[in-house]
């Protein structure tokens, strides 16, 4: 399937499944990644979320990861949800994990300016195995975001 060539939602949503082996329903107009019980979300304010992407690449880790203005989010595979205390910290640093049910849109393109306002900094691979959602938690505490946390 060439990326080029898609036009209409219907098309993304045919190519989110087909290339990438993602979930991904059409709502609204627009190409939708539901929250589940194999899919998770971290969202994460841009400094902190570069700062983990660098990390896990050290690691030798992948995670898809999109951008938005001020957020960025990472996809992870839900290995276990953090407890009351730390979701406390996790909101207090603007760390976001939606609950399943919930969903994050999608571009529908592979360039940086999409009609969405996202853009994918590490695209989704098809046989990529995402990182445990644990691991990026853990590495979003420990990274800090350099500007006195």
């Amino acid at each position: 399937m060439n990326a080029d060539k898609l036009r209409t939602v219907d098309d993304w949503v045919s190519y989110y499944r087909h290339e990438f082996g993602l979930p991904v329903t059409e709502r609204g107009g627009f190409v939708m990644l539901p929250v589940t019980s194999r899919i998770g979300v971290v969202h994460l304010p841009v400094a902190r979320a570069e700062k983990v992407r660098s990390t896990l690449q050290q690691q030798y880790r992948e995670a898809p990861m999109l951008a938005r203005q001020i957020r960025w989010s990472f996809l992870a595979e839900p290995d276990s949800r953090p407890g009351d205390q730390v979701m406390e910290v996790l909101n207090g640093l603007d760390i976001g994990i939606p609950a399943v049910g919930s969903a994050v849109m999608l571009p529908t393109g592979l360039g940086r300016w999409t009609r969405e306002g996202c853009h994918w900094v590490t695209p989704p691979a098809r046989d990529s195995k995402l990182p445990p959602l644990s691991a990026i938690i853990t590495t979003a505490l420990a990274v800090g975001t350099g500007s006195g946390d």
